[in-house]
């Protein structure tokens, strides 16, 4: 029996689109000390110099706005500022967990005729606080949250699945995390954008591969496993 895994985080529930208003709020905070591009340029690489000591997620990010503003402000920034990073960080763990449009209805559909799988990097905690929100776990058979997407993760996740490569279909919005690293093993992987991609996750060459699909939205899967039945 295939196992069709998907992503989390802007696959079946909005969650760059979040980012990106709380890094318009740590812009604003710190527009006396440079231009907007620039506090990008800066906060991006500081997430990327922390990311293999914090991971992903909210918690991650918010260490890295808080390491950046006292870089940039040579130290000098206000106590009072950093408490607001704080703040933007906590509110970011409480924002709501909206669902991507038609993401039940896929679910509902593929539920039952294959064993489903939910495979999203983050932090532990708040990927387990979104699924709960979302009311998405009843459709899971396997639960898989990694610290990391590459093809060494996704063999273990394979291996601990008991399939071969070749069973495993992986759906999700990113092709450097979603894609590429299920094609080198030998696996399916459907890839559906979202509106907005973190820079990490960008890949700029085109992907050809009889294992590759492109589609536009969610629903695009349904017609696709009906014919394969």
């Amino acid at each position: 029996m295939k196992i069709i895994a998907f992503d989390a985080d802007d696959t079946l529930w909005h969650n760059e689109s979040y980012f990106r208003e709380t890094e318009k709020k740590f812009y604003a905070l710190l527009e006396s000390y440079l231009p907007e591009h620039a506090l990008a340029k800066e906060l991006f690489r500081v997430e990327m110099q922390n990311l293999e000591l914090y991971g992903y997620g909210i918690k991650a990010f918010t260490l890295s706005m808080i390491e950046s503003a006292m870089e940039i402000s040579e130290g000098t920034i206000e106590l009072a500022d950093i408490q607001k990073l704080i703040q933007y960080g906590k509110e970011l763990l409480q924002m709501p967990v909206e669902l991507i449009d038609d993401v039940e209805q896929v679910l509902q559909a593929l539920h039952g005729r294959y064993k489903l799988v939910l495979a999203t990097k983050g932090d532990l905690l708040d990927q387990h606080r979104k699924l709960t929100k979302s009311g998405l776990g009843k459709y899971f058979h396997h639960i898989e949250i990694m610290s990391e997407k590459k093809t060494l993760d996704y063999e273990r996740l394979i291996r601990r699945l008991d399939i071969s490569p070749n069973d495993f279909i992986m759906i999700g919005n990113s092709l450097k995390s979603d894609v590429l690293p299920v094609l080198a093993l030998g696996g399916t992987a459907f890839h559906i954008p979202y509106h907005v991609t973190w820079a990490h996750e960008h890949v700029d060459r085109e992907i050809i591969h009889e294992n590759f699909h492109s589609l536009t939205r969610l629903t695009d899967l349904l017609p696709f496993f009906k014919k394969k039945e």
